[in-house]
């Protein structure tokens, strides 16, 4: 099937932020005097919101703590204000990938769990002048993805039927945002979960490197 439009994460997708979100999370929680996190924990802990970041990394002795999580919501949304654009770099094929898309004249948006200013500041500075369709983080009074209202609200501005749109993405959440909004749902295997995740949340199709999407696509 030639998709018409397609929807792409953006951590774990296009752009490898892992390390900054971990300095982040470990400069506030070090302020806090909190155990840190290793990456390999922010890489299961992300995907849900900062929101929900923030509350799975406090100890466990602090889980429902909503004092503990203010404080360190506070914090890390400052420290990642700092740091969202010291280590955080496109993955390996997505310049060409987007340019080739661009060139084919195929509509591509992003929609993403980072707050949506931060979705908005980084994609501008790591993907200068490209023409996305729409780029939406997470927004006030709007739910956050696995909820398929973003998804479905950028198919209504697109004007397409969610069938016509191919969504690529790297975590359980991402694969059952698409499904719920009746997408094709491609897991990235380049990003922050595994294979097994992916499938097990409604993956229909998996792409091992960016011009695997291209395929996809048609």
């Amino acid at each position: 099937m030639a998709f018409r439009a397609a929807i792409f994460d953006l951590d774990g997708t296009l752009l490898d932020t892992i390390e900054d979100l971990t300095d982040s999370m470990n400069a506030a929680l070090a302020a806090l005097g909190h155990p840190l996190r290793t990456t390999a924990e922010c890489r299961n802990l992300v995907g849900d919101g900062l929101a929900t970041f923030i509350r799975r990394a406090l100890p466990e002795s602090f889980r429902g703590d909503e004092t503990a999580a203010a404080r360190l919501d506070k914090l890390m949304r400052m420290e990642y204000q700092a740091r969202q654009a010291v280590k955080t770099r496109p993955y390996p094929g997505i310049a060409d990938m987007l340019s080739r898309l661009a060139e084919r004249g195929v509509p591509h948006c992003v929609l993403s769990n980072k707050p949506h200013a931060s979705t908005l500041s980084v994609v501008a500075r790591y993907f200068p002048g490209h023409p996305f369709r729409i780029v939406y983080g997470a927004r006030d009074g709007f739910p956050v993805k696995p909820d398929p209202a973003g998804a479905l609200e950028i198919a209504g501005l697109l004007d397409l039927p969610p069938a016509a749109i191919l969504y690529l993405g790297d975590t359980n959440t991402d694969m059952m945002t698409a499904r719920a909004a009746g997408m094709f749902a491609v897991g990235a295997l380049w990003g922050f979960r595994t294979r097994e995740e992916l499938l097990a949340n409604g993956a229909q199709a998996l792409a091992a490197r960016p011009a695997d999407v291209l395929r996809l696509l048609g």
